[in-house]
């Protein structure tokens, strides 16, 4: 077929798109001018931080002690906060649904887990340390807030997008609705919530060094009483440490996900 001389460019650019893409260019050299970004700050801080990464070197191996204590409650705090969460998680996804709660318990739903997706894991835990002290409860407690945030609405969401037609049929022979949400919901989106849960669980094994920077116990505490102490030495070990749990963690994550094909 031939083409006509005003065809349409498969990515071109019309006018709006040209004057959006300036506008935000200028609005980012507006922001980094407001902030002080200047090659010359820049160009110090990579000088300051190849310094920093020279004392960081060798890892300080004589504190083994402190650092197992940090690390074998960053994992305390991660598995516990995800396996609590998830329990709560299952009867708030199920109250935020559309298809199985009426609107008011629906809003009350979907209001908790935007409240708890609101709050940063930090802040929660800056909130919980306030709360009951210092220590791993505080820890648990928020990564708790963010694990019903992100995997309430998940599953939420999911319960949404089942097919409706077993939930009817249910309901038709007089099913009670725990045996509605037993045998006509869990059954489509089981493997979707353990695809969320391991996710989570790997999130929380990153969240839990991040809160204990504010005192809600774990590695993050050590790490940043080194800093104080200016042990960077000490502070190279723990971060590798944390980057190998990680990585070990992704490692698990990924096989229980092949292992239950999710």
């Amino acid at each position: 077929m031939k083409q006509t001389g005003n065809a349409r460019q498969p990515f071109g650019w019309s006018l709006a798109h040209k004057a959006a893409l300036a506008a935000a260019l200028a609005y980012g050299a507006w922001s980094l001018a407001g902030m002080e970004v200047s090659p010359a700050r820049l160009a110090a801080g990579w000088e300051q931080g190849g310094r920093f990464l020279a004392r960081m070197f060798p890892p300080e191996l004589g504190k083994m002690d402190e650092l197992w204590q940090g690390i074998k409650e960053t994992l305390q705090i991660a598995v516990l906060a995800t396996a609590l969460g998830l329990l709560l998680s299952l009867p708030v996804g199920l109250l935020a649904a559309a298809n199985l709660s009426p609107a008011p318990l629906r809003m009350a739903g979907r209001a908790l887990i935007a409240a708890c997706r609101a709050l940063h894991p930090v802040i929660s835990a800056i909130l919980f340390v306030k709360a009951v002290g210092f220590g791993p409860l505080a820890g648990i407690l928020a990564l708790v807030v963010a694990t019903v945030g992100f995997v309430g609405k998940l599953f939420a969401d999911a319960i949404e997008e089942i097919s409706p037609k077993p939930i009817e049929a249910m309901r038709a022979t007089g099913a009670s609705f725990a045996n509605v949400v037993l045998f006509g919901v869990l059954p489509q989106v089981i493997s979707r919530f353990v695809g969320f849960s391991t996710y989570q669980l790997d999130s929380n094994l990153r969240n839990s060094t991040m809160v204990g920077i504010v005192g809600a116990g774990g590695i993050g505490g050590a790490l940043f009483a080194a800093f104080l102490r200016y042990e960077y030495s000490f502070v190279c070990t723990i971060l590798a440490t944390v980057i190998a749990i990680i990585v070990v963690g992704e490692l698990a994550v990924n096989a229980v996900r092949k292992a239950l094909d999710v």
